[in-house]
């Protein structure tokens, strides 16, 4: 009789992978959380700033959490409305009307998609730092001055140069209203938490700046019943508007094709640059898998056009939230993914909650976003170091503040361009025998050359002067470059060798033609020169 011998059963026990899966899987929900409360009065409070009702500010956070927080591109950055395209949509939304905003942010969606399949995600990495950073900088600029007004409950007059030059009255009529004098209370001790809050770290870690300082402006309004103005709530799915076909029109009547060409063009490139400049900064704070840039630019596609279809806000990448994700423990994209989540319970269950909410409070987390947007620390190293860098930073920051977005970000980078070539085209003239003594005189010479070569003192004939030009000759070095050339001794042969050039545009090109021309015919027609120029 065969005997069959049963296996034990051992008890179960977790493995290790699945350890690891459960302590991942606990930091991605707190790291959610986290990110859910930085993201909240953001969201919100650009909403305000735009012009838009608040809830389309919890829309394009929920969007950017559910939908490209799912995508492939970037693991760790987070994705919601950003304070760097505040200005631009408060423009396009007085000028177009807000059923035209979700057509702007749906064009641009798409752009953004055909930009990502042709893999031109990669090439926003040559855009110039300088450039990026006066960008932002003017943001931050005009964003701080809107907020001005807000932060005393009072009505802006209109763009960046309308907006600074009434703040000498805005100051003389805060000065005399009690009402705004209670807001300006609750704007500025909004900004005195948010800079002293993070300086507790214990507690910083737990509860971010944005929402302490919100919350307790909240309350403090509450308790006291403050006059100040709050939060206007509308509901989620009321604030929803798909554009329809009269708002695609509305962007092709005469006059305003080329305002809407314009800002389309400026919501897809800042948002892309500015989302793929978060991505490599979010990269160096983590050593998890790094950013694919074509895919993060199709994933910021797909957001913006999802944003467009619901009349939402255009969205990007947020250094902001980004890194708290990073700094609170993440490690996958569930995070993200979660806090998405969380934006849309908070708006389905809580709405009410907004109407609470001091929007002087929310303009005090503007001006202090605003002012991080300001390169301070950097400014006086750059001047130091790089000062044409610092000059297109400034310029491009000016140009916005006295324009708008899209013809300064042009401007700053036509500066950047200048600026590289005029300092790529550096051109060097090495001049040899310029010194080199008179031979004796001698009565050898014929009458075709009786005089080529002689000393002004009747001495024999020196060898040629050799001029070689290193480097690249362009027309930005031209001016010099003759000067050099025009200052050498009218009386001697000079050869030019122009073979230790690495580049010789058209323009140089034809005036060192000319200029060899004249060297070789004397004021009287004779030759003064036999031997040809050596070609580069």
């Amino acid at each position: 009789m065969r005997r069959f011998r049963v296996a034990r059963q051992r008890p179960f026990r977790p493995s290790i992978p699945s350890r690891q899966a459960l302590s991942v899987w606990r930091a991605d929900v707190t790291a959610s959380l986290v990110v859910f409360l930085v993201a909240v009065p953001l969201c919100v409070g650009v909403a305000v700033a735009s012009g838009v009702p608040a809830e389309l500010g919890l829309l394009t956070g929920i969007v950017g959490g559910l939908l490209t927080g799912l995508l492939p591109g970037s693991s760790l950055q987070v994705s919601g409305p950003a304070a760097g395209l505040t200005v631009l949509v408060y423009e396009a939304v007085q000028e177009y009307g807000l059923g035209t905003l979700g057509a702007l942010v749906l064009i641009a969606g798409v752009l953004q998609l055909a930009m990502g399949a042709l893999r031109l995600g990669r090439w926003f990495r040559a855009i110039s730092v300088a450039v990026v950073q006066g960008m932002l900088a003017g943001i931050g600029l005009v964003l701080i001055a809107g907020q001005l007004y807000a932060l005393v409950d009072a009505k802006a007059p209109g763009g960046g140069p309308a907006n600074l030059g009434g703040l000498p009255k805005l100051a003389a009529d805060t000065a005399g209203s009690g009402a705004s004098l209670v807001a300006l209370a609750v704007g500025a001790g909004t900004i005195v938490l948010l800079v002293l809050w993070p300086k507790w770290r214990r507690a910083a870690r737990v509860v971010p700046a944005p929402l302490v300082a919100v919350a307790l402006a909240t309350v403090v309004v509450w308790m006291l019943d403050l006059p100040v103005a709050r939060v206007e709530v509308a509901g989620l799915l009321e604030v929803v508007q798909p554009p329809g076909g009269a708002d695609f029109l509305r962007l092709t009547e005469a006059g305003a094709v080329a305002g809407a060409l314009g800002t389309v063009l400026a919501f897809t490139l800042i948002a892309s640059a500015e989302s793929l400049f978060s991505a490599a900064a979010v990269d160096r704070l983590h050593d998890g898998p790094k950013t694919d840039y074509d895919k993060e630019l199709m994933a910021q596609g797909a957001g913006n056009t999802v944003c467009g279809l619901l009349g939402a806000l255009p969205m990007t990448a947020v250094i902001v939230r980004s890194a708290a994700n990073v700094q609170a423990g993440a490690r996958t994209k569930a995070s993200r993914v979660l806090h998405g989540a969380w934006l849309l319970l908070f708006a389905v269950a809580l709405p009410a909650a907004l109407g609470v909410v001091p929007l002087a409070a929310l303009a005090g987390v503007l001006v202090h976003a605003g002012g991080k947007l300001l390169p301070v620390k950097q400014w006086r190293p750059l001047w130091r170091e790089h000062r044409g860098e610092a000059v297109v930073l400034a310029a491009t920051a000016v140009a916005i503040v006295a324009t708008n977005m899209f013809e300064g970000v042009l401007l700053g980078l036509l500066m950047a361009v200048a600026k590289s070539a005029w300092e790529t085209s550096h051109v060097h003239l090495e001049i040899v025998g310029l010194d080199e003594p008179a031979a004796p005189a001698t009565g050898g010479s014929t009458a075709g050359d009786a005089t080529a070569g002689l000393g002004t003192d009747g001495s024999g004939p020196r060898r040629p002067i050799l001029v070689r030009a290193l480097g690249h000759a362009t027309f930005l070095r031209l001016p010099k470059l003759l000067d050099q050339l025009e200052a050498l001794p009218k009386d001697r042969e000079i050869q030019l060798d122009l073979s230790g050039l690495r580049h010789l545009d058209h323009a140089c090109a034809a005036a060192l033609g000319n200029w060899e021309e004249q060297q070789r015919r004397g004021p009287d027609g004779t030759t003064r020169q036999k031997t040809p120029s050596i070609a580069p």
